[in-house]
């Protein structure tokens, strides 16, 4: 008899009962409800942050190819003249690489070379999520004047 009961006591406490289950999701949906929109605005953050970070690279590889050559590239060389010698317009004399590669903006569109530029003296920009001039939040330009 004393083995039965052991037996039995044993197959009553294997599981979780339909309450204890129902609990544990309940507290997971309110730890959801309360990280989940927090960690949503992340990604476009991390993404304007990413294309500053961009433009002030290009911008400080231009610096170093108007140090080298007495000018920023022309329009029509564009930010390629950082990674290929240009063949077209005013020659680059004491042109050498001055990136590895250009990168595309977050939203994988290429970045915005202008020379003479709109703000300044030159400007490297990304048109933001949508991909068109000016914008709010997400959608704004990242460029090298702010």
């Amino acid at each position: 008899m004393n083995s039965y009961r052991r037996t039995l006591a044993r197959a009553t406490s294997r599981g979780f009962t339909l309450i204890e289950l129902m609990v544990v999701l309940v507290i997971i949906g309110v730890l959801a409800a309360l990280i989940v929109p927090n960690v949503i605005g992340r990604a476009d953050d991390a993404r304007a942050t990413a294309a500053k970070t961009d433009v002030n690279n290009l911008m400080q590889s231009l610096k170093l190819y108007r140090l080298d050559n007495q000018r920023y590239p022309t329009a029509e060389q564009g930010l390629q003249a950082l990674l290929v010698r240009p063949s077209t317009g005013p020659a680059a004399p004491n042109w050498k690489p001055y990136v590895e590669k250009l990168p595309n903006d977050p939203w994988g569109r290429p970045y915005q070379y202008l020379n003479p530029g709109i703000k300044g003296e030159i400007d490297v920009l990304s048109l933001g999520a949508d991909g068109q001039p000016g914008g709010e939040g997400n959608n704004a330009d990242i460029g090298s004047w702010q």
